[in-house]
């Protein structure tokens, strides 16, 4: 068993994990935080992206032990309590989701995408969720989300 401290959406986590405990299995199994999905057990769909330190990542790829000491943001963070995030609005708004699998994961990875671009292009935006899969939408609509948020920054 391995010790870990992990601040996550603004509270101090501690608690003893198995050295080999994915992160995501940390915050939904032993947090009940279970906004970030698992989607495909190999790394590759996004549905469990969270922000780490403030960049976006894939919880399914680092052990909780990893991420000791770190600032973990969920889709339950983002926004204050009763609040939504710009981007959480521009979801509804734009109607960017189906089923909604992928959209926690979908916005955490835009978070980081209007970080580091606030003002993306069409191409830069798929681009820049291009390590996220969904499979209702066709992404037309995530992309007018993204750039619905972008335009109200």
């Amino acid at each position: 068993m391995a010790h870990v401290s992990i601040t996550v959406n603004g509270k101090v986590r501690k608690a003893s994990v198995d050295a080999r405990l994915l992160l995501v299995h940390f915050l939904r199994e032993q947090l009940r935080l279970t906004g970030t999905h698992i989607g495909c057990d190999t790394s590759q769909c996004g549905a469990c992206t969270v922000l780490i330190d403030g960049r976006s990542a894939k919880s399914c790829t680092l052990f909780a032990v990893q991420a000791d000491g770190s600032t973990v943001t969920t889709i339950e963070g983002l926004a204050p309590e009763g609040a939504l995030h710009p981007l959480q609005e521009a979801f509804w708004a734009e109607h960017g989701l189906q089923c909604g699998y992928c959209t926690p994961g979908m916005i955490m990875a835009a978070v980081t995408l209007l970080q580091d671009n606030p003002t993306p292009s069409e191409q830069e935006i798929r681009e820049g969720i291009s390590g996220n899969y969904c499979r209702c939408t066709g992404y037309q609509h995530i992309v007018n989300a993204i750039q619905h948020a972008a335009n109200k920054r």
